[in-house]
This record gives C-alpha cells, structure tokens and sequence, in this order.
C-alpha cells in the first residue's frame, strides 16, 4: 500500500508489516498519460527487473547502463536504480487501457515503476515523475519480498 499524502509504502507480509519512506510525482495523482503524476487505485508488480544488479546500478530503457550510482558526485537528474518493479493497473477505464473519453490511463505503457533513486535526500517528498522512488537498499529488500502479481494498492490519503 502506498500512501501519495504521507509519502509511505508499507508491505504486509503475513503478520510482518514493513514501512518504506518513498517519493511520488511532484505533479500529484493521476492515470492520464503524460500527467507526470503517480497512478491511483489497485495495480500489480506486472514485471521485476534487476535481479541480478549491483547496488546502484543505472538503468535507462529498463536495461543495466553497466554504470553505478554511488552516492558521489550528488547528481540532479532523477535516475532509475538498483531494481524496477513494473507496475500494471488493474481497473480498466481508471488505470488500465483508456478512459470512457479516450485518454489513455495505461499505467504499465505509462512505464510507471516502483524503483531505486539516486536523490534518497529527497525521500519523503514528492519528487518523482509518476514512479514510487525508494532508497537502493529499500528497493532491493522490497523486491525480494514480493513476486509478481503482487497487489499494488496506490491512494492519496
């Protein structure tokens, strides 16, 4: 579950529930492609990219760069690292396919992710352009965690 006003993602796993400081859009919540702003609603980790990656590597295009992030020199740009967890929205008209006038809600063609970030001094802020950002070490535990098909709840309060 993903909180966009507290900026918190908590994992349930059994009885253990394990709270995440994250980073969503800096333009608020959305479906709309090219909102720039974080999916709301029920989605799924439809893909897990990463498996392998050392810690901080960059990914560009969803694939390895063969470049590491190691918190030297504090880059401004917003870089996806260390894992991706591809979500997939599971309400059709709202966060899936298209809504009733047209516009595409796609989250998954929207390329909206839950992944690593360079910026983790941002953390607990909005900062993203859609994706739920996490610290390297966050991301990686996260995604050993949950397979695919794992529910994704997003919701602004």
């Amino acid at each position: 579950m993903v909180s966009i006003d507290q900026q918190k993602l908590w994992h349930f796993k059994g009885e253990k529930i394990t709270a995440y400081t994250v980073s969503t859009a800096r333009a608020g919540a959305g479906c709309v492609e090219n909102s720039q702003q974080t999916p709301l609603g029920v989605l799924q980790v439809s893909e897990k990219i990463g498996a392998e990656a050392p810690l901080g590597m960059i990914f560009k295009g969803r694939k390895p760069t063969g470049e590491l992030w190691q918190n030297t020199p504090q880059r401004e740009d917003n870089l996806i690292t260390s894992r991706i967890l591809w979500l997939e929205g599971l309400e059709p008209g709202h966060n899936a396919g298209h809504h009733a006038n047209g516009q595409c809600v796609d989250t998954k063609q929207r390329y909206i992710y839950i992944h690593g970030t360079n910026q983790h001094h941002r953390l607990g802020q909005p900062n993203s352009h859609g994706c739920v950002l996490l610290s390297d070490a966050d991301v990686i535990q996260l995604f050993d965690e949950v397979p695919v098909g794992t529910l994704v709840y997003i919701h602004k309060a």
